[in-house]
């Protein structure tokens, strides 16, 4: 349905890393902390909490824990994800995740669009534009920014993302995703 224009957009970010002291985490905190009254963002922490995708698991037998996560991304007006590269490809996590909603309604047409925590990993960011663009077609391939903030920690990284210049940049990314958002929604509802 469309928002009013006093209903905040609901994002939620997806990290595809499990680590603790995750460059992508930061930035996806980062860009949370920047987000304007129209906009809420969750950073979704559960993925390392999903079992390991089961077609037998599906339908009545799905976990409870990936019934949640569905519902997440269900409840979401659309989604970022910052994802690294591990061996020339998608974190088995992150791909685990992406496994269980592949044959579920929640993810179609879902708006998403890509931040990136690194000056390099060309073949994630081909493979999520291939992935992505096959599970939803809510997704936004042009809106994407990347921010080299490889071996920083995640105190450094906020301080880096609070500098003018970086928080510009969060912000124009967001403006673009929630117009995007927005303009999905009304050719929805339109058509």
């Amino acid at each position: 349905p469309l928002k009013g224009p006093q209903d905040p957009m609901q994002l939620l970010a997806i990290s595809g890393s499990l680590r603790s002291a995750s460059t992508n985490t930061a930035l996806l905190r980062g860009l949370a902390a920047v987000a304007p009254p129209r906009a809420r963002i969750t950073v979704f922490d559960g993925l390392g909490e999903l079992p390991i995708f089961n077609p037998d698991n599906e339908g009545d037998a799905t976990p409870e824990v990936v019934r949640a996560f569905a519902a997440a991304v269900a409840a979401a007006d659309g989604i970022v994800i910052s994802c690294p590269e591990y061996v020339h490809a998608l974190p088995g996590g992150f791909k685990n995740a992406l496994d269980w909603l592949v044959s579920r309604s929640e993810i179609i047409g879902k708006p998403i669009a890509l931040l990136h925590a690194s000056h390099r990993g060309e073949d994630v960011i081909a493979d999520l534009r291939r992935v992505l663009s096959t599970v939803s077609e809510g997704f936004a391939p042009e809106l994407f920014a990347a921010f080299p903030m490889r071996k920083m920690t995640p105190g450094e990284i906020a301080t880096d993302l609070a500098r003018p210049e970086q928080t510009a940049r969060l912000g124009e990314f967001l403006a673009a995703f929630l117009d995007h958002i927005h303009r999905a929604a009304t050719q929805d509802a339109a058509g």
